[in-house]
């Protein structure tokens, strides 16, 4: 995307924030070094978080609050400090402490920073899969899985599991055209092809496949994870 628009005449980038952050935190911006590099390096960096504007105390933080490394590999959740944050909920002191446990605000945001200080936002607390002890970025796997053709919409879910603790369960809305025409089975082996390819991770390959009739959405049109936790074979063809 950021690559057609660049092409024609329009400056394409990413910005980052939330409600309760009023809203921006970081911007895309590219430096002069970076309007160098071709298209398909500027598209990469376009589409990072970006680094955090002036004020901007922003850190990728372990759960004791430990600084992760800057390596772009190593993750975190996002917390925050400026002056233009909110301080707290109305009537709800519990989660205002919670909201600024540690003298910074929390995100719920999972990401990591690269060397350049760039930040680049991999997933949401709440819908992280955790497999065999590590992390697993459910919208990483989302957008190897969309790739394919016959993919209309896709949602990962972590859906508990003896062994691994959570297992990813990718839950296919099919195009109308594609449907009966493909499998379950061959859609977790392209999956589990293109993960293993990608590197993401090495439990995306435990990923399973359900093919879908309707992905359950909030008001706003996002993906409500939380209801299709709750019982995705309901949701089943």
């Amino acid at each position: 995307m950021a690559i057609s628009a660049q092409k024609r005449g329009m400056d394409l980038f990413t910005g980052y924030g939330m409600s309760e952050t009023c809203p921006v935190l970081s911007l895309a911006h590219l430096d002069s070094a970076d309007l160098n590099r071709s298209l398909e390096e500027q598209a990469v960096i376009r589409a990072k978080t970006g680094r955090p504007l002036p004020l901007v105390d922003l850190r990728i933080v372990d759960p004791e609050m430990a600084d992760v490394a800057h390596d772009g590999k190593a993750t975190g959740e996002v917390v925050v400090r400026a002056p233009w944050l909110t301080q707290g909920y109305v009537s709800a002191p519990e989660a205002s402490e919670d909201l600024w446990a540690g003298g910074y605000l929390h995100t719920a945001d999972i990401g990591n920073i690269n060397p350049a200080g760039c930040l680049k936002v991999t997933d949401r607390i709440k819908d992280v899969i955790k497999t065999g002890g590590e992390w697993t970025s459910s919208l990483q796997l989302e957008d190897i899985i969309a790739k394919h053709e016959a993919v209309h919409e896709v949602a990962v879910i972590g859906v508990p599991d003896d062994k691994w603790g959570e297992r990813p369960l990718a839950l296919v809305l099919l195009k109308p055209e594609f449907v009966g025409q493909i499998t379950e089975h061959a859609m977790r082996n392209y999956a589990a092809h293109a993960i293993e390819a990608a590197g993401v991770s090495r439990y995306g390959v435990l990923l399973q496949v359900s093919f879908v009739k309707t992905l359950v959405k909030t008001s706003v049109g996002k993906m409500n994870k939380r209801l299709m936790r709750a019982d995705p074979t309901a949701l089943k063809i």
